[in-house]
């Protein structure tokens, strides 16, 4: 069998490979996964979460191995994978709560008693990116599984290790065998097959806009079911009003945290002019104090880049570009970058209008209100966003107005995971997280019993 080798992003070192499935592992894989449907389905409600709370704890037995493998893997801060490790233990155990409450309804008709039935899909095919290894993955397979379906997942070619160990934890816990598998290889083989395989009933993908559009056609001709969380240039918005002090203070962990490699990074920094140079001397000594480190240095704040490649393309975006200031990073091998703050002549500047997806914010200002609302919506995007401002009714007005799936006032989150979470415009289709994402794992059938009236 083929095998990939993993690079240490902090060193640019291999340091372990993984196998890299072909055309005929996957379909025997996807195969196993529809033969185990069938019974997985049948598992009662309380035993189904059951088993989830169980994954869910030997996860939290295992959250400090899960973290080191990330840092070393993503370059990921010890902090940051420690986090995400228990994301993935609390979103199995929030959905460990939905199978004994996937309710249906009784309906009022005539000559009898209509009731409906949330019907799990079957062989569930979860694209993973390298970006978020851990909580992404558990973001699909966790409703996906406590809806009643099995899973095969993919896990990118960069950062494999996690989702492999999740896998193994999984059995550990007491899942059925082929229920849960991980398929480590080529997008171009592995996950275009999960786009064309027949058993594979939905597919859920997070990446690239360009290559969720091409899931998105190949999914079409089988009617097959797909969310897509995708591209993201998301604006944070500082109005005159606002906690200058805190919003400055919060802006370089909103663009600068996993190295800016984030779908909801506050790439966009629009500032109201009448406090723009203000905020610009706020926010450099936050920017130059932004600590870049070791990842496996519990005071770092950001590590290093995925790939020499990713590094080559965030660069290219300085070029011709006014740098404000920039922070420090460490004189090293591996893929490292400094924090950067560039001023935007315009909102026609590439790095203003496409996603760096690297720690480079662009700032901006803006004169009101309606033209603040009017930048920030003029993009493709819509995944995420901030706004700053002691104003309830303008919080509320520009809320409504900006374009985009999830927003924060006086404050940069962007994910609870007992909220919806997802994109409007090319940023994405469908919701994950919160109450309602396990009905996007189901069909709702229709049953009429006759009652001879």
């Amino acid at each position: 069998m083929a095998t990939t080798e993993v690079i240490d992003p902090s060193t640019g070192e291999v340091f372990t490979t993984v196998p890299s499935l072909g055309l005929a592992e996957t379909d025997a894989a996807i195969e196993r996964a529809r033969i185990a449907f069938g019974e997985w389905r049948r598992v009662s409600p309380g035993d189904r979460a059951r088993l989830l709370r169980r994954f869910a704890t030997v996860v939290e037995e295992h959250i400090e191995e899960l973290a080191r493998l990330e840092v070393r893997n993503a370059g990921h801060t010890i902090g940051n994978a420690r986090w995400e490790a228990g994301n993935v233990r609390d979103v199995l155990n929030y959905y460990a709560g939905a199978p004994e409450r996937l309710s249906g309804r009784q309906i009022p008709v005539a000559g009898g008693v209509d009731v409906t039935f949330h019907e799990p899909l079957g062989v569930v095919g979860i694209i993973v990116p390298w970006n978020f290894p851990m909580p992404i993955a558990g973001w699909g397979f966790a409703p996906a599984l406590a809806a009643g379906n099995t899973v095969v997942l993919k896990p990118a070619e960069l950062t494999p290790l996690t989702a492999i160990r999740l896998g193994e934890l999984a059995l550990e816990a007491g899942l059925p065998e082929h229920v849960f598998q991980v398929l480590p290889g080529k997008g171009s083989v592995v996950g275009q097959r999960f786009v064309t395989h027949p058993a594979v009933r939905k597919v859920c993908f997070t990446g690239s806009t360009e290559v969720g559009k091409s899931i998105m056609a190949g999914c079409a001709d089988q009617v097959k079911r797909v969310t897509l969380e995708l591209g993201g240039k998301s604006a944070n918005i500082v109005f005159a009003d606002a906690d200058l002090d805190a919003a400055a203070a919060a802006a370089p962990g909103a663009v600068f945290d996993n190295a800016g490699q984030d779908c909801c990074a506050r790439s966009r920094l629009l500032v109201q002019e009448s406090v723009y140079d203000k905020f610009l001397a706020l926010l450099e000594p936050a920017v130059r104090g932004f600590r870049v480190l070791d990842p496996a240095d519990d005071s770092s704040e950001m590590g290093p880049l995925i790939s020499s490649g990713q590094r080559a393309a965030v660069t290219s975006y300085l070029e011709g570009s006014d740098i404000a200031f920039r922070g420090t990073a460490p004189d090293a091998n591996g893929w490292w970058f400094p924090p950067t703050v560039l001023l935007a002549r315009s909102n026609a500047d590439r790095h203003w209008r496409e996603e760096i997806f690297g720690p480079v914010v662009s700032v901006l200002p803006f004169r009101d209100e309606e033209e603040a609302i009017r930048l920030a919506n003029d993009t493709e995007y819509g995944l995420s966003g901030s706004l700053w401002t002691r104003d309830v009714g303008r919080a509320l007005r520009v809320s409504r107005a900006v374009e985009t799936g999830a927003l924060s006032v006086n404050s940069n989150s962007s994910v609870r995971y007992w909220t919806p979470f997802g994109g409007m415009k090319q940023s994405g289709l469908g919701r994950e997280l919160g109450p309602d994402a396990l009905l996007s794992f189901t069909d709702v059938k229709n049953v009429f019993i006759s009652t001879g009236d």
